[in-house]
């Protein structure tokens, strides 16, 4: 699936999208969750921290939100942003430098299919919200594996589809009839809001997902369903 279906490849799509929707992205995101996806990212960061790690990845950082929010309560590790969108990097710089952050954060543009980094540099990679707009995801696993150090963790915090059927009509319903328009008008980007909850339809299923991670080469993944399964947290090890 791609955002507007041209003759483009879906990275360019996606990065295409991002630029657009980059304005008014960060309030778009806090109505239609009604600010719930904050709570989801400390409880990432809880997790993350727990782990002790020195040296962090977020991937698909986006505006900057989780990255930041692991800067402050991780203050000792170094944090590397990376995201395809220059517009997005835009918005996450002028966010990192009103929170004085500049020495903790650390902003590039670049791809998850293939990073700019050396084997086995970082400790833990978080990605928020992006795995489902990555082209390939298993060679996008691959490759975050290979910059993990060995007994480094992949974060990975991504909506799904509830299985309760009453929760997950009321969740369609919601997406259709609220979430699609609302996001079109304020973004004035109407695809982008029909991709953004469409793509979570497309994505694999949180068991078979567990899958993916585990034949990319990932150990001890489990997962933790949050708000009745309207989002999960994966977790795996290398």
């Amino acid at each position: 699936m791609k955002p507007y279906n041209s003759q483009k490849t879906k990275k360019e799509e996606v990065r295409e999208m991002f630029d657009n929707i980059a304005p008014t992205y960060d309030r778009l995101n806090h109505i239609l969750s009604f600010s719930i996806d904050k709570l989801w990212r400390r409880r990432v960061v809880r997790i993350v921290r727990r782990m002790k790690p020195s040296r962090i990845m977020d991937l698909a950082t986006g505006t900057g939100d989780l990255a930041i929010t692991l800067a402050r309560r991780i203050p000792k590790a170094h944090i590397m942003g990376v995201d395809l969108s220059e517009n997005m990097l835009a918005v996450a710089a002028e966010k990192v430098r009103r929170r004085g952050l500049d020495d903790h954060i650390a902003l590039y543009q670049g791809e998850a299919e293939r990073l700019d980094v050396g084997d086995g540099v970082v400790d833990v990679v978080t990605v928020a919200f992006g795995v489902r707009n990555f082209s390939d995801i298993d060679a996008s696993l691959l490759e975050i594996k290979r910059s993990l150090s060995e007994g480094g963790h992949i974060v990975i915090l991504e909506f799904s589809t509830p299985r309760n059927a009453i929760v997950r009509y009321l969740y369609r319903l919601y997406s259709n009839h609220i979430m699609k328009p609302l996001g079109g008008l304020v973004s004035k980007d109407r695809k982008a809001y029909d991709y953004l909850p469409d793509s979570i339809e497309e994505f694999p299923d949180p068991e078979r997902f567990l899958d993916i991670m585990r034949k990319a080469g990932f150990q001890q993944c489990r997962r933790y369903a949050l708000s009745f399964g309207i989002a999960q947290i994966y977790v795996g090890r290398k």
